[in-house]
């Protein structure tokens, strides 16, 4: 809703020099109209009395993992674990999730993590299982966050076996996937350049 000097002055007592004052030192921002009368937001207006309270930013993160796309269904139903916990402590949260191998260490979820932590934005990290977080170097993490004074609240202690195991062995199976290729790679570069000689 826009009002105009008039609107603010009758509606919330404040006078035009109050209102050019505020604009002067960019509390407020009017509009204008096509022959340059100002006009000003409803909200804004409230904003700057107090009547209206800015929500705050998500302090909560929930993230989530899987290592592959085959078990979208199970980062799903993670998710859906993570924000109901969140739910019933009555949290503001966002939520990353991503599908990535619990051994890559350049997620981009992970790494969105790590920089709003940085940056002083995150309170609490909550996830399902340690290795969601990383394969190895869980405890690093953790002493990271700490160390921002984040908690990080893990919901159950171990996975169920099967899935575990299984998303264990996906994850050698792409180290060694990855070391084979940088093997194979330098050992084409050595016969390449040994035939150039």
């Amino acid at each position: 809703m826009l009002l105009s000097i008039q609107n603010v002055r009758e509606i919330y007592s404040i006078s035009r020099r109050t209102l050019i004052n505020w604009e002067k030192e960019g509390l407020v921002t009017p509009l204008r109209t096509p022959k340059g009368i100002r006009r000003y937001r409803k909200e804004d207006i409230e904003k700057l009395l107090g009547m209206i309270e800015e929500k705050p930013k998500s302090k909560v993160v929930l993230y989530a993992r899987v290592s592959t796309k085959k078990q979208e269904e199970y980062l799903k139903n993670q998710i859906r674990r993570l924000e109901e916990y969140a739910d019933s402590q009555g949290w503001q949260y966002e939520v990353i999730s991503e599908i990535a191998s619990g051994v890559n260490e350049n997620r981009r979820g992970l790494l969105k993590l790590l920089n709003k932590i940085k940056r002083g934005e995150v309170e609490k990290v909550v996830i399902e299982y340690p290795d969601r977080l990383a394969r190895f170097g869980f405890e690093y993490l953790k002493f990271f966050m700490e160390s921002f004074g984040v908690e990080l609240i893990v919901l159950n202690g171990k996975e169920n076996e099967e899935d575990a195991n299984k998303e264990l062995a996906e994850d050698l199976i792409a180290i060694v996937t990855s070391f084979a290729a940088r093997i194979y790679g330098q050992r084409g570069g050595k016969k390449h350049d040994s035939n150039t000689d």
